[in-house]
């Protein structure tokens, strides 16, 4: 009985922030990458403009210099990563000291569709073992750069050490490589799996090295209790999520669960659930063609008018106005 009792008081217990964290990354998903293996010879700097997609980096060998917007430099390893889930603007150099030439600029060498190289003109052998080598990549998330669960990311993880943190990662890159250099049938869709599984590597490995930030994404994995809750609404974003039904889930109260929530993730629970709820409402329209009034109903409105206006003042738009012209509309 005892023993039956034990076993039953284990699996009620809070998921651990590791689970919390497995279950957001199987729910980021790549629809597209680009990759690129960089052979530079100091001096070398490299500006990478912003974009929609985000952007990873893996240095490989010799070391490199991170630089972004309203930050200092910051000096990165061999076997160190950062991913950049925004594609903010930045630099990667061999010093701070270089002049940066924009990544367009330089000439790239195409393997494949979805494989280039860049390397310096003219070196030899024995120079080509001595220089840099540096990792990188293009992602889109199949989620929005502005969807909530991006939102709470901060503008750069950097993954100390990765390979040590993550042996498999060095062959990882490599399968990455010979894949699209292969060309073989199916290659863009494993190379995105791959690269899926370098994201989850580089954001875990970013976590693990216990980042100091006291709000958002990391303060939310890191906090079981809140986690748990920002899980639930992911999970199901046509539920009624009130104030009560988050704080039960949590296992609190209603101004306890609210102060720690809106403490940990920068805005309160309504205004967090209505976000994710309207971009799971651009989702349905916009990819699968749903009606705005199906939309409305599955999500708990009233009416289609409360709805519109809602999706209206978080999205900036009408949801009429997410459809493409002439998509095809189902039921």
């Amino acid at each position: 009985m005892h023993d039956h009792s034990s076993r039953l008081v284990r699996a009620v217990q809070p998921p651990a922030a590791s689970d919390l964290l497995t279950r957001v990354l199987l729910g980021l998903r790549l629809d597209g990458v680009e990759y690129g293996r960089c052979v530079m010879h100091a001096p070398w700097a490299i500006a990478f403009p912003a974009q929609r997609d985000a952007r990873f980096h893996y240095v490989a060998r010799g070391g490199a210099w991170l630089w972004t917007p309203g930050g200092e430099w910051k000096q990165m390893q061999p076997g160190d990563a950062v991913l950049l889930p925004r594609g903010s603007f930045h630099v990667m150099a061999s010093s701070p000291d270089v002049p940066a030439v924009d990544v367009h600029e330089l000439a790239r060498e195409a393997v494949s569709e979805n494989l280039y190289l860049v390397r310096t003109d003219g070196a030899t052998q024995r120079d080509a073992a001595e220089a840099g080598v540096m990792f990188c990549g293009a992602m889109r998330f199949n989620l929005d750069p502005l969807h909530p669960l991006l939102a709470m990311m901060p503008d750069v993880m950097h993954a100390g050490d990765l390979v040590r943190r993550d042996p498999a990662v060095v062959a990882l890159l490599d399968a990455m490589e010979r894949e699209v250099s292969l060309d073989r049938i199916g290659a863009c869709g494993i190379l995105a799996r791959l690269a899926d599984v370098l994201a989850a590597s580089i954001i875990r490995a970013w976590v693990e090295c216990g980042c100091s930030d006291s709000t958002g994404w990391i303060a939310a994995m890191q906090c079981p209790k809140v986690g748990k809750v920002i899980a639930a609404i992911h999970a199901q974003p046509e539920r009624d999520w009130d104030v009560p039904a988050l704080a039960r889930v949590m296992g609190a109260s209603r101004s306890r669960f609210a102060e720690a929530f809106t403490r940990t993730v920068g805005e309160s629970p309504a205004r967090y659930v209505a976000k994710v709820k309207m971009f799971q409402a651009r989702r349905w329209i916009q990819q699968d063609g749903m009606r705005v009034t199906v939309a409305a109903e599955r999500l708990g409105y009233d009416s289609e008018a409360s709805f519109s206006r809602a999706f209206k003042r978080i999205m900036g738009m009408p949801p009429s106005a997410v459809r493409e012209p002439g998509e095809r509309v189902t039921a």
